[in-house]
């Protein structure tokens, strides 16, 4: 591996600790303190950072050749049926959906909505769409485009997802108590099991309010 490829390493272990940093409730609390009423624009000028770096990294990623780990045209054919294609259709349902909050859009006209923990539509058979999806759609363009550069870069989205979603879900059971140790239960975590289970304690709600106390 040249020196480009070690590069590339450092900047999306950078990119993914500054993104895990800025996303952290501490210290998104310690900037609320200190940001007061322009907090509302924290979520935004963050996520249009997140972009902004992500695509240059991207093209830093494209600049250099790196070698072909496969060579396969019916892997590439795979990979866009069966990994591509759902991997958009679940990124765009889940984007739909949160898109407004997640990019910090809503919270500069409105205020920051409670927490809520929603399992209708795909959550009933998901817990995390957006990583599934996300994660299916990378590594089908790996196969598609199955360089050294690419490889990286996807083994290291997953090695991040995997982790997030330990710390993740340990915020949602503090935040939602019982409700959400329910939903761990009963819905897989990036896989859809193909017989939906019943969620019995819950299945007559389905949004959850955070039981965090309001500050």
């Amino acid at each position: 591996m040249d020196k480009f490829h070690w590069i590339l390493i450092a900047l999306w272990i950078i990119y993914y600790v500054i993104h895990s940093v800025f996303a952290a409730g501490h210290v998104k609390e310690l900037f609320k303190n200190k940001l007061g009423k322009y907090f509302r624009y924290y979520r935004l000028t963050y996520s249009l950072f997140a972009a902004i770096a992500l695509i240059l990294i991207l093209i830093f990623q494209c600049s250099f050749d790196s070698p072909l780990l496969l060579k396969s045209l019916l892997i590439k054919y795979f990979a866009v049926a069966f990994l591509i294609l759902p991997g958009i259709i679940i990124m765009t349902i889940s984007i739909k959906k949160y898109f407004m909050l997640l990019s910090g859009i809503r919270s500069v006209f409105t205020p920051t909505p409670a927490a809520e923990l929603k399992i209708n539509g795909i959550h009933q058979y998901i817990r995390h769409p957006l990583y599934s999806g996300t994660l299916l759609f990378v590594t089908g363009l790996f196969f598609v485009f199955p360089t050294l550069s690419n490889f990286i870069a996807v083994a290291l989205l997953t090695l991040y997802v995997l982790i997030g979603i330990i710390f993740e879900e340990k915020k949602l059971i503090k935040e939602f108590g019982e409700n959400y140790e329910h939903y761990i239960l009963n819905v897989p975590m990036l896989i859809p099991s193909v017989r939906k289970k019943a969620i019995k304690k819950i299945e007559t709600q389905q949004t959850f309010k955070s039981e965090k106390p309001d500050r």
